[in-house]
């Protein structure tokens, strides 16, 4: 039998401080994340038909049982088994005809039956719901040839819910299912945490709004729609979405005016060490901290953590595809605990390369993979390009997630297991 294991060391292997002191790796810059960022205070009612994408702060209990009355399951025909004696067939008189929506007095006594429809409350002495295919009816008589069992296509009271049993939990995000549950539960009306305000600031005096003009080199903007987009979820207000001023001066007074506003900050570009590279004087000019700088991970080894006042900050590369990598996985973490949000977490799994890989060992590389059949052993196997390219964004849209590749490893091959991460969906 072939053993098999996943080729990784803790952390993915980027917390291998011998090889690379100042960075922190993945999974210490999340915990970090964690530690750090609390959700945001203030909470308010909405009416359930407004709550999409909101996050609950209060559990959510059931008003009443779920369904509240014994009711019938389809359409057919109610009826007391215990009428049925004998061998059969059985003949049964119709009584009653019992619709959904309607309350009746209806009472079966003997060998009589009731039309009833799906949804309609189950009429005192009938225990059983023979669906209308299984009968024949002749004029006020319907004929059964086989007996049915009591209980039969019967939606029993308190079966979904039971009064006061709690559906929800706070912190869940409240999307199609969860909505369902809270209408299902008579919850009309959701405590909820109010939205996290974001701002937005993209730099780089190379660049220019998608599609519009430009001169020769300079470059359409990436990182604005791409960040836009994945903060486009009811639970965030964008409060401002620039493009900043590739000077100090000018990034100080923009990063302080969004920090007043907010309680996100998001960057890009800018937090590297060059001579252009104005971010972080910025933020520390206005009084700001940083939590982490750096991890030792490929693409988005700049990403940065801090404050500017009470605002949190993120400082992503200015590469489209570092920062979308770095987002994917620290920002979606940090916005999970802003906004108190406990599911929705993407959550890594094993799967096998397609290919041999070589590459250079040193930092964990997050490499975009697509996901496509099973192995022998009903493993997903993931496609990939041969290299890590922070700036070629055109097969972004072909890939399913993020494959860790652990920072010491310099050769894996076909069929080696790798930790994979799924893009998170807003």
């Amino acid at each position: 039998m072939t053993i098999h294991q996943a080729i990784a060391s803790p952390g993915c292997g980027c917390d291998r401080r011998d090889m690379l002191h100042p960075l922190i790796s993945i999974d210490e810059a999340l915990t970090l994340i964690a530690a750090d960022a609390t959700p945001v205070g203030r909470t308010e009612a909405t009416s359930l038909d407004s709550a999409f994408g909101r996050i609950l702060t209060q559990p959510v209990r059931s008003r009443s049982m779920a369904p509240s009355f014994d009711n019938a399951a389809m359409d057919g025909y109610a009826i007391g088994t215990s009428a049925l004696t004998g061998l059969g067939p059985w003949a049964l008189r119709v009584v009653a005809r019992m619709p959904a929506g309607q309350d009746s007095a209806t009472v079966l006594e003997g060998t009589s039956a009731a039309r009833i429809f799906t949804g309609a409350p189950i009429p005192k002495g009938a225990d059983s719901v023979v669906m209308q295919e299984d009968v024949v009816r002749d004029g006020d008589v319907i004929h059964l040839s086989r007996r049915p069992v009591a209980g039969l296509n019967i939606r029993v009271a308190g079966s979904d819910m039971a009064k006061g049993a709690t559906v929800l939990d706070k912190g869940r995000r409240l999307g199609p299912r969860e909505i369902a549950a809270c209408a299902a539960a008579g919850a009309g009306i959701l405590r909820v945490r109010r939205r996290l305000r974001v701002a937005l600031l993209v730099t780089g005096d190379e660049v220019r709004r998608a599609g519009g003009a430009r001169e020769a080199a300079q470059i359409w903007d990436v990182n604005t729609p791409m960040l836009e987009a994945s903060l486009a979820r009811a639970g965030i207000e964008i409060v401002a979405s620039a493009h900043g001023a590739d000077n100090l001066s000018g990034l100080v007074h923009q990063l302080g005016e969004m920090a007043a506003q907010a309680d996100l900050v998001i960057t890009t570009g800018g937090i590297s060490v060059g001579e252009e590279d104005h971010v972080k004087p910025a933020v520390m000019a206005l009084g700001g901290e940083t939590l982490f700088s750096g991890v030792a991970i490929k693409p988005g080894k700049p990403v940065t953590l801090g404050r500017i006042g009470k605002a949190h900050w993120l400082g992503l590369p200015g590469n489209p595809v570092s920062a979308f990598v770095t987002f994917q996985v620290f920002g979606t973490a940090l916005i999970r605990s802003l906004t108190g949000e406990a599911t929705g977490a993407p959550t890594r799994r094993h799967v096998v390369t397609a290919t041999e890989i070589r590459r250079k060992p040193g930092r964990c590389e997050l490499r975009p993979a697509t996901l496509a059949g099973f192995d022998p052993h009903g493993r997903e196997i993931a496609h990939f390009e041969d290299a890590t390219h922070s700036a070629r964004v055109g097969l972004l849209p072909l890939a399913d997630g993020l494959m860790f590749l652990p920072a010491d490893a310099d050769n894996l091959s076909a069929g080696a297991l790798v930790e994979f991460q799924p893009f998170c969906q807003s």
